[in-house]
């Protein structure tokens, strides 16, 4: 059992009259950390809630079924739906919520990953999220005259951040063939364009914005190499060409140009890749002239 001490806190959006202007609404925001057993509903809101939780486990009943969560699982919860959610009663949970509304709602949920028939969406890493809660609670605290437009922007940024970890879940999402082809060809193009500096899986995977390992499956799925072993061929290929067509180029120019700072490196790749020396292949191929 949690020997967390039980608390709950909520602060309401101190701008009291809404226009609707596009953006969400935040009602209210709070934090909590349940007592075992702690149960809420079957019950209806009119507006949208979304609860993350942080710590401990519990039960989440949507559309006559129930759903075992833990950390790093979100729950929301749409206007006039009949739900109810418990906590464990050895491990109970401690979540963040949102409460929001507004008539982009909807469709922002579902821009963010939300299914229409679970609501639930996982992170591994849920820091940055907890972090969002956190700000429009404190936003609201303070009672600043901005705070319904800064608590509309975080939450814009929470529902984007799900978005992505939606997207880079690989547990969870699979893209379907075409879409995995168009990945694997924004891969080629990448390193097609970038071979001459310095390129890193990591930066590659910020970049396309996906998850690495993820990234690295698919490619090798289409090629049969991993996106390392490919980029060193499409480098060394790169310099045999220059090799044949730039006889003023040296070969530590050569392979500087190709993104291989290390000449030494480069002739014992190129000698393994094309049987021979970079130097003993331009011989070959352009004579002793």
């Amino acid at each position: 059992m949690t020997n967390e001490e039980d608390f709950y806190m909520v602060a309401s959006n101190p701008v009291l009259e809404h226009k609707e202007t596009g953006l969400p609404h935040v009602l209210f925001s709070g934090e909590s950390q349940t007592t075992p057993g702690h149960r809420l509903g079957p019950k209806v809101y009119d507006f949208y809630l979304m609860h993350l939780v942080l710590s401990g486990k519990g039960v989440f009943t949507v559309n006559g079924k129930s759903h075992e969560l833990s950390a790093g699982h979100t729950f929301l919860i749409t206007p006039e739906q009949l739900i109810s959610y418990e906590s464990h009663t050895a491990e109970p949970w401690r979540y963040r919520w949102i409460a929001f509304k507004g008539n982009s709602a909807s469709q922002l949920a579902a821009d963010a990953g939300f299914q229409t028939d679970s609501q639930l969406l996982h992170m591994e890493d849920i820091r940055k999220a907890s972090v969002l809660y956190r700000r429009i609670f404190s936003t609201f605290r303070k009672s600043k005259p901005s705070a319904a437009l800064e608590a509309s922007a975080s939450l814009l940024l929470l529902l984007a951040l799900y978005g992505e970890a939606k997207a880079n879940d690989e547990g969870r999402t699979l893209l379907r063939e075409g879409e995995s082809e168009r990945l694997y060809k924004q891969i080629v193009h990448y390193m097609s364009t970038q071979y001459a500096y310095p390129v890193s899986i990591e930066r590659m995977s910020e970049s396309l914005g996906y998850n690495r390992a993820y990234l690295s499956r698919v490619f090798k799925r289409h090629t049969g190499l991993s996106p390392i072993s490919f980029l060193l061929k499409l480098r060394l290929d790169k310099a045999k060409l220059m090799l044949r067509e730039r006889p003023e180029l040296t070969v530590e120019q050569v392979s500087a140009s190709v993104g291989l700072q290390d000449a030494l490196y480069f002739s014992k790749q190129f000698r393994k890749q094309h049987g021979a020396s970079p130097t003993a292949y331009r011989k070959q191929v352009l004579g002793d002239s």
